[in-house]
């Protein structure tokens, strides 16, 4: 899966949660979060702690891959596998503005 925004990364931590029978308060506790911060993930919140998302990903299991899909290469196209997440773009999509 390639994770292009934090709605993607939300879905994807869902989708997981739910896959392995676990409830938002499990998983929450599983991770060291609470359900609130979890509900905001799930639903694409854009500025989650970056330390908190890999913690949530570690409990469900989901190993991050870096992939340099190369500056001349749209995202869109880029070939990966179907359970890459690019943490590039997940850290880059929860940076603040400047």
């Amino acid at each position: 899966m390639v994770i292009g925004n934090s709605t993607d990364l939300g879905a994807l931590i869902r989708q997981r949660r739910i896959k392995l029978g676990l409830d938002q308060i499990s998983l929450a506790k599983k991770a060291g979060t609470s359900r609130k911060w979890l509900i905001e993930v799930e639903s694409g919140k854009p500025r989650a702690e970056i330390g908190l998302i890999l913690r949530t990903l570690k409990a469900l299991g989901i190993v991050l891959t870096v992939s340099d899909t190369g500056a001349d290469v749209p995202p869109s196209r880029a070939k990966t596998s179907p359970e890459t997440v690019g943490i590039d773009r997940v850290i880059a999509s929860l940076k603040k503005p400047r």
